[in-house]
């Protein structure tokens, strides 16, 4: 579950899902078993039925209360239940959504969504979910697995369960992620053998052969001797099963996880790509701490994809180690993807980050000194932010932090200083960051838009300091084994 994210459109009033009395000792008693109630909410506004959103009102007597709700300024999150598989998710005023809620043992779930028009009977309408559990979310791990078994039942055939996590969720659904790659790899390996590349891989083709062009040549006749590609993403990845549609291409998947492996030999099936398409590294190797190793001790690697920046926000561990390693194992005109990381910052002025990062004062906390001890296990980078969310008022534009270079690493630098244009007066509490991954010099991706997978993070100032328009300040940037360390010249 999450905080909901900015954007999104209420179609409907917020209405009421149930009241428990925590005083009533019979009644949270028979709430795990209690049969679901029936719900039905009237709609406001015409748009898609995406998600419902659950918050809750805490009333701690007859007059105080807190809300969870995402319009007030809180700790809490709210819980999100995606809605998935409705015969028709477009919904107007007139309509009624309809659903069943119950807090079967003690989690709340909805289950049985259906949508009513205004001209059908209450008795039938736009049916959910074949499976009427699959939104009976208890937590997250249940909410992802709902989510990643989508699309992978049969008919008559026995359900397989599919586990990714929500950051996996968002990966696939990374559209200039994967068509950048795409691009990237196909350059290289057309440069490797100008012309004998496929164009794509024809999934719709009759008896599921693999073909270049019209289709009359087959890839293996004009190239036996394939391209070997390998990703060592840390989680989820399906660059592998993407490099293996670009022709006469030997991908490696170098996933740990045996759910991850099961995921990609269905998404393989399901797009009717031969079973050889792609193979797990990890079964070919006898120490799975060296995973970098040829292909075959013939053979060299023609693109090797590393994971450079972590969901959070932060550089991957050990990321310039295993590059160094890489450059070893590329043949002549391989590549390593990305090639080389930008890191951007910029110097803003946002309460919300000083009041989450640490204790404020006695105020706070109803006169008990509490900040002098707590405040000495802060951690000083804030990750997994959401920028175009974040409450801030920008100080300076952005400008480039850092070098992270894996194909030409002598124009990396560990100590730099970078000077700053102040463009708006302020108090400068933190220097949020993100990268421009190059998978080469005409292809970027940048981890701070909207369409990507990646979160920002940010340097949280100890001690913030006003700023006047036209100031310049000097940062320090200091890179050591994947840890970045950003601090003010005053």
């Amino acid at each position: 579950m999450s905080r909901v994210p900015g954007g999104y459109s209420p179609l409907t009033e917020c209405f009421e899902i149930m009241t428990v009395d925590f005083n009533n000792l019979q009644e949270l008693k028979s709430l795990a078993t209690k049969k679901p109630d029936k719900i039905g909410i009237p709609v406001t506004k015409e748009g898609t039925l995406d998600a419902i959103v659950v918050w809750f009102v805490l009333q701690l007597d007859e007059e105080h209360s807190l809300s969870t709700s995402p319009s007030e300024e809180t700790c809490w999150e709210q819980a999100v239940y995606p809605v998935h598989d409705l015969a028709d998710y477009w919904i107007k005023p007139g309509d009624h959504v309809m659903m069943e809620v119950s807090c079967q043992d003690y989690y709340l779930r909805i289950q049985s969504i259906s949508v009513f028009g205004s001209e059908d009977e209450m008795d039938v309408g736009k049916s959910f979910t074949k499976n009427k559990d699959l939104l009976s979310v208890g937590n997250e791990a249940e909410l992802c697995s709902a989510l990643a078994n989508l699309q992978t039942r049969q008919p008559d055939a026995v359900e397989q369960t599919c586990l990714l996590e929500s950051t996996e969720i968002a990966l696939l659904n990374n559209i200039p992620y994967h068509e950048g790659f795409k691009m990237a790899m196909r350059k290289v390996l057309s440069s490797l053998t100008p012309g004998k590349v496929c164009q794509a891989m024809d999934t719709h083709c009759q008896n599921n052969t693999v073909s270049c062009g019209s289709g009359q040549n087959n890839c293996e006749e004009s190239s036996p001797e394939p391209f070997y590609v390998l990703d060592v993403s840390e989680g989820f990845s399906i660059l592998p099963i993407i490099a293996g549609t670009l022709g006469q291409v030997k991908p490696y998947s170098s996933v740990e996880k045996d759910q991850h492996r099961i995921i990609l030999d269905l998404i393989c099936e399901a797009n009717h790509f031969p079973k050889e398409t792609l193979e797990f590294w990890l079964r070919h190797v006898e120490d799975e701490s060296a995973v970098l190793q040829r292909p075959k001790s013939d053979k060299l690697w023609s693109i090797i994809i590393l994971d450079v920046i972590e969901p959070s926000g932060l550089i991957q561990q050990e990321i310039m180690e295993k590059a160094a390693i890489s450059r070893c194992l590329l043949q002549s005109g391989g590549k390593i993807f990305p090639q080389y990381v930008l890191m951007f910052g910029l110097l803003v002025e946002s309460q919300t980050l000083v009041e989450e990062s640490a204790v404020q004062g006695t105020e706070r906390t109803l006169g008990l000194n509490i900040a002098p001890f707590i405040n000495q296990f802060q951690v000083p980078i804030r990750v997994f932010l959401d920028l175009s969310s974040l409450p801030c008022i920008p100080l300076s534009k952005p400008v480039e932090l850092l070098r992270l270079d894996l194909m030409t690493p002598y124009l990396n630098t560990s100590n730099r200083e970078v000077k700053v244009q102040i463009c708006k007066s302020g108090q400068v509490t933190a220097i949020p960051f993100w990268y421009h991954m190059y998978l080469d010099d005409e292809i970027r991706l940048d981890t701070s838009s909207e369409a990507s997978h990646w979160k920002q993070a940010a340097v949280v100032l100890d001690n913030p300091f006003q700023v006047e328009m036209g100031e310049e300040l000097v940062l320090n940037i200091q890179h050591h084994k994947s840890n970045v360390s950003i601090t003010v010249k005053q």
